[in-house]
């Protein structure tokens, strides 16, 4: 049966409604880890908690965390609450830093998950009966598939191209006519570059609605993408770890936020490094807990994104997370100041003739820790202007973020473009 909204009865749910599925489900799953998941019986009982601990949502903070070490430490199906033959799918992560994170669903959770990925498709300005052309790659990620089934879900007709052959993507896009595309932004802003190439300007084709995840990205990024288009792109966010796609989305309607569906997962912001709870509207690490996974279930996962949240609008049950600034993990640490990509991007989408394209390099030549950051040109300029606007991007570096950084203007093409996700920080230090 297709998705509504009209029959999505945890939307229409008041606070009390939510917060009383919330521990119930809380409590269930709590006591499926524990009795299915040697990881989880040892980490519970090495902390002194038991399930029957667990008597009202606070009670959250008596459990450990988890995080990808926790993965790969029980890699491949250590962590699942089923047994292997019920298991419909198995995604994993790239694996690029380490063994492959490993993720499965029973027919029940790949059920769920189209109904929620429909969910936050529909919110996000996707109709029934639109074109979806999915720019994500599929196999093991799971960004692709999961908004194919959940496109399938709102009764959408997909085009499931996946990630590169941006000529063909364009080529695709002028001959299928859809109306929304799914895609990593970055990704997106080739497919555009690709237009201007061939002298096809974007406002004329057929798509009006963008859903972007699976990297960070600014309102600058959306301000450039919009003005180049006739589309409203909204935040899709989610992650392998919890289900994939699906986790919170971005309201066309509102835009003040991406409304996290606490009917399916129990969110809390902590202090990254004290891990204690922050109050709602203070930036921190978002962690989440799975509230109806039945394969792999997932207890206070730290996802090393930072945001914030807030209370809800569209469905004032539901609160809202801030888009996410960054991770704790893409952290840059320069001369003991913190600096994020994100920062940078703002700065250099706001400095005219530059292009959103950027890489940060982190060499250590001596004792300190070097940042470089490489950008390009819109069009081909002359040095003297390409040496103008790294002047301009260094001063507002200094000025806006506070620390140093070398940069470097390249010409339009000059830096690698990525069929996926962006690759921001290249970190060229010596190792050992």
């Amino acid at each position: 049966m297709a998705y509504t909204q009209a029959t999505d009865a945890a939307l229409h749910w008041s606070l009390d409604e939510l917060r009383a599925t919330q521990l119930a489900r809380l409590q269930d799953t709590v006591r499926r880890v524990y009795e299915s998941v040697p990881h989880y019986r040892a980490a519970f009982d090495a902390q002194g908690v038991h399930p029957d601990d667990i008597r009202e949502l606070a009670d959250i903070r008596l459990l450990p965390f988890a995080d990808k070490h926790t993965l790969r430490a029980n890699y491949p199906f250590g962590l699942f609450a089923v047994p292997r033959e019920q298991l419909a799918v198995v995604h994993a992560s790239s694996g690029t830093t380490g063994k492959p994170t490993v993720v499965g669903y029973t027919e029940q959770d790949l059920d769920t998950w189209a109904s929620l990925v429909a969910r936050c498709l529909s919110v996000g300005g996707v109709r029934p009966g639109d074109i979806l052309h999915n720019l994500v790659g599929y196999g093991l990620f799971t960004g692709g598939l999961g908004v194919h089934t959940g496109a399938q879900r709102l009764g959408c007709t997909v085009v499931p191209v996946g990630g590169g052959m941006t000529e063909r993507q364009v080529q695709l896009i002028q001959d299928f006519k859809p109306r929304a595309v799914h895609a990593t932004p970055s990704y997106f802003l080739s497919v555009l570059d690709h237009m201007d190439k061939i002298g096809l300007d974007p406002r004329d084709t057929s798509l009006e609605v963008a859903m972007f995840g699976a990297e960070p990205w600014t309102l600058a990024m959306r301000d450039a993408i919009e003005a180049r288009t006739r589309i409203k792109a909204q935040d899709l966010f989610g992650l392998s770890e919890l289900i994939g796609p699906g986790v919170a989305s971005e309201s066309i309607e509102a835009r003040d936020g991406l409304i996290l569906w606490e009917d399916h997962f129990y969110p809390e912001i902590v202090d990254p490094d004290t891990l204690e709870p922050v109050p709602d509207g203070q930036t921190g690490e978002l962690v989440l807990t799975s509230l109806t996974k039945q394969a792999f279930p997932v207890v206070r996962y730290r996802t090393k994104d930072l945001s914030s949240l807030t209370p809800g609008t569209i469905f004032p049950a539901m609160r809202h997370m801030a888009k996410i600034t960054g991770r704790t993990d893409d952290m840059m640490i320069i001369r003991g100041v913190n600096v994020f990509p994100t920062q940078i991007e703002e700065i250099i989408l706001s400095e005219h003739g530059l292009s959103p394209y950027f890489q940060c390099v982190l060499t250590q030549p001596g004792n300190m820790v070097e940042l470089t950051v490489l950008i390009e040109t819109l069009v081909h300029e002359e040095d003297e202007v390409k040496n103008a606007l790294a002047a301009d991007v260094r001063t507002q570096i200094k000025n806006r973020i506070g620390t140093t950084a070398h940069v470097e203007v390249r010409e339009p093409g000059g830096i690698e473009r990525s069929v996926g996700k962006a690759r921001r920080i290249v970190d060229k230090r010596r190792k050992g």
